[in-house]
């Protein structure tokens, strides 16, 4: 064919030239889409900076009832807060509960004679949980975990890790059980043990951190 020449361009031609750029166009979607989710566009949630709570109350204080809404559902009252920014965890009461000897709550700070001798002697095999009661104040603690970490004789024998959950700023305390656990038996298994209970959220704050010791006695 001479290069002057113009080829004719039949319907099945101009079809199969529309096919090409269609899949073309689909490709480059396809490239774009899985780009974006390379970056992390989707399926992940970015949170926003930490605010106080104060000022996500005062963004709509000339809605009354947004405003009600807001210190209905965040647990406080405007008045109630200063514009701290950092959420604070106080802990009020540390229990144990155990059919050996039912309830026991202890008052925060431990004092100093609790530090020194056991803060609560259980049978061995018998079943006990931890109970806490706590504050929180100033907004609100996301992802609040504890560990629970036992130690005797200087060895590592226990080591328990849970999820509390989130929590807002309320003038009311909060109270939370521990999952059961069972004390061990055995001549081996009896003495004094000594432990740490620790509070982070999702943002490894520490809320507090907790030496104190038991005992394991035997059974009768």
């Amino acid at each position: 064919m001479d290069s002057g020449e113009i080829k004719e361009v039949g319907p099945s031609s101009v079809s199969a030239l529309a096919g090409e750029e269609k899949k073309q166009e689909l490709v480059m979607k396809e490239e774009d889409v899985e780009h974006q989710e390379d970056e992390g566009i989707f399926g992940q949630f970015v949170p926003g900076p930490l605010l106080p709570l104060k000022e996500h109350i005062e963004k709509d204080k000339e809605d009354e009832s947004l405003r009600k809404w807001k210190e209905k559902l965040l647990g406080c009252l405007e008045s109630d807060l200063n514009g701290q920014m950092e959420p604070e965890v106080q802990f009020h009461l540390i229990g144990i509960i155990s059919s050996d000897i039912g309830e026991v709550n202890t008052p925060f700070p431990l004092s100093e004679d609790l530090n020194k001798c056991p803060l609560f002697t259980l049978r061995e095999s018998s079943n006990y949980q931890l109970k806490l009661t706590f504050y929180v104040l100033h907004n609100i603690v996301s992802g609040l975990v504890y560990t629970n970490t036992v130690w005797k004789g200087g060895l590592e024998v226990d080591r328990n890790r849970g999820m509390l959950g989130t929590f807002a700023h309320r003038k009311e305390p909060y109270v939370h059980t521990l999952e059961e656990e069972t004390t061990p038996s055995g001549i081996l298994a009896r003495g004094v043990y000594t432990a740490k209970l620790k509070f982070e959220d999702d943002d490894k704050r520490c809320h507090m951190e907790l030496d104190y010791l038991f005992e394991i006695r035997k059974s009768n």
